[in-house]
């Protein structure tokens, strides 16, 4: 188990500083570039914001003389589907969707997932730099196959954009993402109101973190531990532990059981849980043991329909919702620029992250997370077609959704 002292008086100073220096690292300042930018060429190319960006992505339409410009594929190449049902589900179809707006021939574009494997990860890389990739999009299962993928792209002339996870000790040229800490930071700051709301008295927190091979759940932890911090060390709040962490559900419930258990199953009252999948595994194994709705809480991001149906139910506070449409339209677009050899602008690329391995400063595009529970569910998620009502307010959680104001 981790040194108690993250959470506790010692660590305090320590934890703000992390996140002091993590929300310096994601400044939107001019970015320092860590590799040679493309160069400008022909005339004028279209100048693009995060904030231009919609779920129809027409904005990216202003792209298509770009794609004319431009040479070689682009391929994209996600991680798994345990950490998150979010890479097939959303990631990949918005991936599509955005560099057709943008006018790339769906025959320069590939779009694949690892399933949750290096070997297949790195072959995938290999096979779309043989069949003319001049643009990778990766998510990396880890920084050290990311690193491996990057140096073979490097060797072959091929421009890497680091998608949603940073490949620590990389090469590539951009990253995108959402702020992470700030996620992090949203998730700490949701649980502490949720408390609040909910009634619990004598917090005995436990503090759940995803694999610590993502630089992410790194990034998360980070924003929701210097939320936290100040109510361990005044006593406010008990800390109760943080264990190793994982982002396969099966393994984040034999954590948390094995807490739970050890402690009698009545100390624990309230878990920072790091994602929607994590949480709902903790949730079914709190509900086996008879615990009611609004007396425990916990946390998650995703914003996937079992994450939205659990604050629905009352046993998850809130979800981080991601619009995934703003990340997937921001890479097609810093994409379209790269191939057709422009230098992206700074209105789209916003800021930058620390690779701490290379001690170099990534240039960044990063967008803004936000908070979900049942008062703006139907102003977000709904509203964005992220989930459709219909499906969310399904069975059981009908009367929620009226209550809510969501109408299926």
């Amino acid at each position: 188990m981790r040194s108690r002292a993250r959470l506790t008086a010692a660590g305090l100073s320590a934890a703000l500083l992390i996140a002091a220096c993590s929300s310096s690292a994601s400044s939107t300042s001019a970015p320092t570039t860590a590799h040679p930018a493309p160069t400008s060429a022909g005339g004028s190319a279209p100048s693009l914001t995060v904030s231009d960006i919609g779920p129809t992505f027409s904005a990216l339409k202003a792209l298509a003389p770009l794609a004319a410009e431009g040479k070689g594929n682009v391929a994209v190449i996600l991680p798994d589907t345990t950490s998150s049902t979010r890479w097939l589900e959303f990631d990949e179809p918005y991936l599509k969707a955005a560099f057709a707006a943008a006018g790339l021939p769906s025959a320069n574009l590939t779009v694949q997932d690892a399933f949750g494997s290096d070997a297949r990860q790195v072959s995938m890389a290999q096979t779309a730099i043989a069949k003319g990739a001049t643009v990778l999009v990766i998510c990396p299962l880890d920084s050290g196959t990311g690193a491996h993928i990057e140096q073979l792209a490097k060797a072959a002339g091929v421009t890497v954009i680091d998608y949603d996870r940073l490949t620590l000790g990389g090469t590539r040229g951009y990253y995108v993402s959402f702020d992470n800490v700030k996620v992090g930071t949203v998730m700490g700051q949701g649980l502490v109101s949720c408390m609040a709301d909910w009634g619990v008295k004598d917090p005995d927190v436990m503090v759940m973190e995803g694999a610590p091979t993502d630089n992410n759940a790194t990034l998360f932890a980070q924003g929701y531990d210097s939320v936290l911090a100040p109510f361990f060390a005044s006593g406010q709040y008990k800390f109760v532990s943080d264990p190793p962490g994982s982002w396969d559900p099966t393994q984040s419930e034999s954590e948390f059981q094995e807490q739970y258990t050890e402690r009698g199953g009545g100390s624990i009252n309230a878990a920072l849980t790091p994602n929607d999948a994590n949480a709902a595994a903790i949730i079914s194994y709190l509900q086996s043991h008879g615990v009611k709705p609004r007396t425990f809480p916990t946390t998650g991001q995703d914003a996937s329909l079992a994450g939205l149906q659990n604050i629905l139910a009352g046993y998850q506070c809130g979800t981080v919702y991601k619009p995934i449409y703003l990340e997937a339209g921001a890479t097609a677009a810093l994409a379209m620029y790269l191939r057709a050899g422009r230098t992206p602008p700074q209105s789209l690329v916003n800021g930058s992250v620390t690779d701490v391995v290379n001690n170099v400063q990534v240039p960044s595009i990063l967008a803004n997370p936000e908070w979900v529970t049942t008062a703006n569910m139907n102003a977000t998620v709904i509203k964005d077609n992220f989930v459709s009502a219909s499906a969310l307010c399904a069975g059981q959680y009908a009367s929620a959704c009226k209550a809510a104001g969501i109408s299926g």
